[in-house]
């Protein structure tokens, strides 16, 4: 826990290659983003009036079974949290216990769509006149466009109900209507809210050949992509079935799992049917940091990894369990261009067989429809239509000789440990910056007579790198002058500094600056005096770009001029007023360090976390240094004989 309390992980960046862009690095830099706003259209669903012969294509087209799905509230801090430990790189959840997927397993059981067949592509529209007047019989008015995209209410005002003396033409559009809003409030939801593309109806042309399609494969590969994108930095949506997500959490996690109105004695296909209907227990009050913690500490009892061992194999239709051993096939699933690596070797324990070092993951370029209209996208995807049609060739295997603890030690170096701080911001800070002044005073009052020159050097060194840290912590603009050019700028600047902390009061506290500690007279006649050299100017910029300019050459040329023309000349530091936005820390009172954070003001809790992460460098450089440099005075100090 003591090191991932200051480095979250990946230790080993090479599967995690993308972590700066995710979300959890802005997390632990204090950026909250907030609960998702979570894109699912069911509420509406069951408005829809649909005739026994709809029906009846319906299930011919492979949708029965997802028409009988009820409208699920989200739990969208759930879903946040979920979203937050989602990793692109490896299509899987990165918890504490190993990862984790949605697989085609779980499409099958949870939603009762098909996850073999032919892959879910065709062609592109950037219009909708011409697909909807051939399939629908019907133009939308412009306002309920959007390039090849039309709205759901449009769909539902001239379609969710089929006259009772419709043609059979009639009935069939009105059915692939109706499939049109299924897939586009359902699996295949979009950010933009309440839009479909087009592009799906010929797809209904034929309810039969509809049939036939894996629309499982493309109901996971949309989630997929949509966790993806969900998880960068910049992303504050997120979409596709979201129910499929929230009921595989509920099946696998003990986390946020709603208590059921009333005893389940038997399971209905699909299995997502246990969470319909009113639930009970407490969710008011859990929000996404609650969930984010509980992630955080997941323990593997926590956990069920294979939930559906004890479901009756009646109850799972055939055409389902025929198909389920491709829950476990490494394979490409493509909806229309959105193409994403299936990998159940990443979660074998999901399949109740045992976890090796997987494979490393080969990444692929993840490809965009683009704006022509007209495109057949069948031939910008041969490669992956061809891993597809591969799929039953790769089905992942199980290794009973294979031993879990390796693969958690190995896991544990390439994985994000936590998202959420295991220490809060400011205790850390406070306990860094106490360590700092232990270090500083240790080096300050270390004694250098006996050692030699390199021996000083890194005492010196280690005096600069301490100091300058708690001055850049501080914000401060350091100025160091020789005696006797002194500047009366400078003068003004001396003597007391006003320290503004936002949200508590105007008040202002006044202190003089005190001097860092110093060294023994017997120290100074080693290390050479910036005073005496008649140093004329050192200006450092802060915060974080620490360097020296205007000195002279002779300041340069090693590291103990510099560091001790800073040390000695310490009682010359002045701190400037800083701005309400900055973080507000005044030298001399670090022992009770007062941190002015802005609420909502994210820029300076970036500012805070950039010193906070040089300070933990420093840290380690001085917990490298300092046991050697105390091994060789007490060495100085025994009496050789």
């Amino acid at each position: 826990m003591e090191l991932y309390a200051f480095n979250p992980g990946p230790l080993d960046e090479s599967i995690l290659y993308d972590q700066e862009k995710h979300v959890s690095s802005a997390v632990w830099e204090g950026q909250e983003r907030g609960a998702l706003r979570c894109h699912e259209h069911t509420s509406k669903l069951d408005q829809w009036e649909l005739t026994p012969m709809q029906i009846e294509l319906i299930e011919k087209a492979g949708f029965g079974y997802m028409r009988s799905i009820p409208a699920i509230s989200l739990d969208n801090p759930l879903i946040s949290a979920l979203v937050e430990r989602w990793r692109r790189e490896t299509n899987t959840f990165h918890l504490n216990v190993g990862e984790m997927t949605v697989t085609l397993e779980d499409v099958a059981y949870l939603l009762g769509l098909a996850i073999d067949g032919e892959p879910v592509i065709g062609v592109t529209y950037t219009t909708c006149d011409s697909v909807c007047e051939m399939f629908l019989g019907k133009v939308p008015h412009g306002s309920y466009t959007s390039g090849g995209m039309v709205k759901l209410s449009w769909l539902k005002e001239c379609f969710s109900r089929c006259p009772g003396d419709a043609s059979v033409e009639d009935i069939k559009r009105h059915t692939r209507a109706y499939l049109l809003y299924l897939v586009g409030s359902t699996i295949f939801s979009t950010t933009t809210g309440n839009k479909v593309p087009v592009m799906y109806l010929p797809l209904f042309q034929s309810f039969e050949q509809c049939g036939k399609y894996a629309w499982g494969a493309a109901a996971l590969a949309f989630l997929y992509r949509a966790l993806g994108n969900a998880s960068l930095r910049s992303q504050s949506t997120v979409s596709g079935s979201l129910t499929l997500l929230q009921c595989w959490s509920y099946y696998h996690l003990n986390i946020g799992r709603p208590k059921l109105s009333q005893e389940i004695l038997h399971d209905h296909f699909p299995l997502v049917n246990r969470w319909k209907g009113k639930q009970s227990g407490p969710t008011s009050n859990r929000d996404i940091t609650f969930y984010r913690k509980s992630l955080d500490s997941l323990k593997p009892s926590d956990v069920e990894w294979f939930p559906y061992r004890n479901i009756d194999p009646m109850v799972i239709p055939e055409d389902i369990a025929s198909s389920l051993i491709l829950g476990r096939s490494k394979t490409m699933l493509i909806c229309f261009d959105k193409a994403e690596r299936h990998l159940p070797s990443r979660c074998l324990r999901q399949y109740g067989m045992r976890q090796p070092i997987p494979p490393p993951v080969q990444r692929w370029e993840r490809k965009s429809r683009g704006v022509d209209g007209g495109v057949d996208l069948s031939g910008k995807m041969e490669s992956e239509l061809q891993e597809w049609s591969e799929r039953h060739l790769h089905i992942v295997q199980s290794n009973e000789e294979v031993d879990d603890s390796d693969y958690m030690q190995w896991y544990l170096k390439i994985t994000r440990r936590f998202v959420g701080r295991p220490i809060p911001l400011a205790s850390e800070f406070q306990r860094m910056n106490a360590t700092l002044r232990e270090v500083a005073h240790i080096a300050d009052t270390m004694s250098l007579q006996g050692l030699d020159i390199e021996q000083i050097q890194l005492v010196t060194r280690i005096r600069y790198i301490v100091h300058e840290c708690l001055r850049d912590q501080a914000g401060s603009v350091v100025t160091v002058v020789s005696a006797a050019s002194e500047s009366e700028d400078v003068k003004r600047g001396r003597g007391k500094e006003k320290v503004r902390r936002k949200g508590v009061s105007k008040r202002r506290r006044k202190d003089e600056i005190n001097q860092f500690p110093v060294v023994d007279s017997k120290d100074d006649e080693l290390l050479p005096n910036p005073v005496a050299a008649e140093v004329d100017y050192i200006h450092i910029a802060h915060p974080m770009n620490v360097g020296v300019v205007d000195q002279p050459l002779s300041c340069i040329e090693a590291d103990v001029d510099v560091s001790s023309q800073l040390y000695h000349t310490a009682s010359n530091v002045t701190v400037s007023r800083i701005n309400d936005s900055q973080l507000c820390i005044s030298i001399n009172e670090v022992d009770d360090v007062q941190i002015g954070l802005a609420e909502n003001e994210v820029g300076a809790l970036g500012c805070l976390i950039g010193r906070l992460i040089m300070v933990t460098l420093v840290i380690r450089l001085v917990s490298l240094i300092i046991p050697g440099c105390l091994v060789l005075l007490v060495r100085t100090m025994v009496p050789h004989h």
